[in-house]
């Protein structure tokens, strides 16, 4: 059993839901030596958030992003309001969906389903670069030195 972590900064995406599967995928290449195990995806704000959701019909996340705005409208009488209106609603979003999502591994690859990818949620109108932290528990491949044992 071994681990292996890595931090993953994201370039600044525009508010709503937006897939970064394959940006994950690039920063953990130690992933293909992986038979079974875990990968956690942290981000590492309250503004911003993860899911994981349907990657092929364009329409889902923008439907998504109407919802939430709708379920935390900027309109909303909020006490927290220093910086800015899109704020308070951005982090009533990101308690809603939550800052991590974890997802097997099996033979060095994610169990998504056929439909399923991770995506960024923006809730800011402007959020900047964003932070993950991936970190991968399983058993590595013996013959792969990119993992520590525990």
């Amino acid at each position: 059993m071994g681990w292996h972590q890595t931090q993953l900064k994201l370039p600044p995406f525009r508010r709503g839901f937006h897939l970064i599967t394959s940006h994950v995928l690039h920063a953990i290449p130690e992933l293909s030596s992986v038979k079974v195990g875990l990968l956690h995806v942290f981000i590492q704000h309250t503004s911003a958030s993860l899911s994981i959701n349907e990657n092929a019909d364009p329409d889902v996340p923008r439907d998504l992003e109407a919802s939430f705005n709708a379920i935390a409208p900027e309109d909303f009488p909020y006490v927290h309001t220093c910086e800015g209106p899109d704020d308070m609603p951005a982090h009533v979003k990101s308690s809603l969906l939550g800052s991590s999502i974890t997802i097997p591994i099996n033979s060095g690859r994610l169990c998504l389903g056929t439909w399923q990818g991770i995506f960024l949620c923006e809730h800011r109108n402007h959020g900047g670069p964003r932070s993950l932290v991936l970190t991968i528990q399983g058993d590595f491949d013996r013959g792969s030195s990119k993992a520590t044992d525990s």
